[in-house]
Formats: structure tokens, C-alpha cells, sequence
């Protein structure tokens, strides 16, 4: 098996039910034999999952009889659109809202204190009439919303 196929079988610790490259956080894999060079993007600069995402990816390569490092790039910034439509789909076959589009800026981002406003629609009855109820959710990455129609709870995975 590539160092490659392996490095896209790891999970994130957050999601599990996205392997890094469905999430868009496994950006490169470098081969110079039995050497490895993985790279990373985090989600955000201070993800606490990055030493677990960065331990399973050298773990499951020496398993296989790779050296592994892995490196983490900062730039470009990791965008909620690199997930990928199988990630989205794994995401609402569990019950979490995924993200729409990412927002855009040309220029300064103007400071709100007040919560980003979100079509968010119920992963559970497709229902978009719901309500937010916390900006944050298990992990910062998620919000919690109710849905009004079906009444059920949901995390949804915040635009970034």
C-alpha cells in the first residue's frame, strides 16, 4: 500500500467519521523510498487535535514500514471548502449540519460581536427553519442548533 493511500485512511480525532483527506487538513505526501514527508494544514492555528492527527499519521506509516515527519503549513489557510463531498455526506449521515460555503473578505473584516448568521438546515428532516443555541459546540469548530420543526438538537460544522 502507498504511504499515500495509507496517510488518507487516518481519522480525525475530532470527526471520526472523516479520514484527514476528506476533511482537506492532508495536503501533500512525499516518497523518497521508504522516507515520508506528510503535510498538514489544521483546521485553525490552534487546534488541539494537531498532535494526535500528526501522531496517527507516523503511527499508521511505521506500521507499514515507513519513516514518517509530518509537517505542518500554515498557508494557505484550511477552508471549510476543502472538505470533500464524500466528508459532507459522512458528516450528515451522522447527524452534524455540514458547512456552506466559506466565507469570502477583500479587505478588512469588520468585528461583530453578535453570532454569524447561517442557513443552517436540519441534517435530521432537511428542515431550514432552525435556531441557534450556542456559538459553540462540543469541539470550536461547531455550533449547536435546534431544529423548530422536528424540535431535534444538532452540532453544525462551522464555515471558516
Amino acid at each position: 500500500m502507498s504511504a499515500r493511500s495509507i496517510a488518507a485512511e487516518v481519522r480525525d480525532p475530532e470527526m471520526p467519521m472523516l479520514t484527514l483527506e476528506d476533511l482537506g487538513v492532508l495536503r501533500e505526501v512525499e516518497a523518497d523510498g521508504r522516507t515520508v514527508t506528510v503535510t498538514i494544514t489544521p483546521t485553525y492555528s490552534g487546534c488541539p487535535a494537531m498532535a494526535t492527527m500528526r501522531d496517527d499519521l507516523v503511527h499508521r506509516l511505521a506500521d507499514a514500514g515507513y519513516d514518517a515527519r509530518v509537517r505542518v503549513s500554515l498557508t494557505p489557510a484550511w477552508s471549510t471548502d476543502w472538505i470533500s463531498e464524500r466528508g459532507r455526506q459522512a458528516l450528515r449521515e451522522h447527524g452534524l449540519s455540514a458547512p456552506g460555503p466559506a466565507p469570502s473578505h477583500d479587505g478588512p473584516i469588520p468585528l461583530t460581536l453578535l453570532p454569524t448568521a447561517r442557513a443552517v438546515t436540519c441534517p435530521q428532516c432537511g428542515s431550514p427553519r432552525t435556531e441557534l443555541t450556542s456559538e459553540f459546540g462540543a469541539t470550536a469548530c461547531k455550533a449547536l442548533y435546534r431544529c423548530t420543526d422536528c424540535l431535534e438538537p444538532f452540532e453544525h460544522v462551522k464555515e471558516i
